[in-house]
């Protein structure tokens, strides 16, 4: 036995997406904000933890005192590179 699918449940079955569509992006609009707020707020905490790590590691400092926290590269010299030669343009 064949059956054949009505109109007005056609109807029906496009009317309910729709419905869903709408309201899934309605529903977003309103709780967008929400959303962003509550994952800003975190991650503003997370940086500030990591801030407040990186100044609770350092040691105290006293008054006066250089720290240098890393040395600089020094360049290897290039005493071996050869002899300067002074050349003249011959016409």
């Amino acid at each position: 036995m064949l059956q054949y699918a009505s109109v007005t449940g056609f109807f029906r079955t496009i009317l309910i997406i729709l419905l869903v569509y709408y309201g899934i992006k309605i529903l977003s609009r309103m709780l967008a904000p929400v959303f962003f707020k509550y994952v800003s707020k975190k991650a503003e905490k997370k940086f500030g933890q990591q801030f407040g790590n990186f100044q609770t590691n350092k040691p105290p400092e006293k008054e006066g005192e250089t720290i240098i926290d890393k040395m600089p590269k020094t360049k290897p010299s290039n005493k071996d590179v050869g002899e300067y030669v002074d050349y003249e343009e011959i016409d």
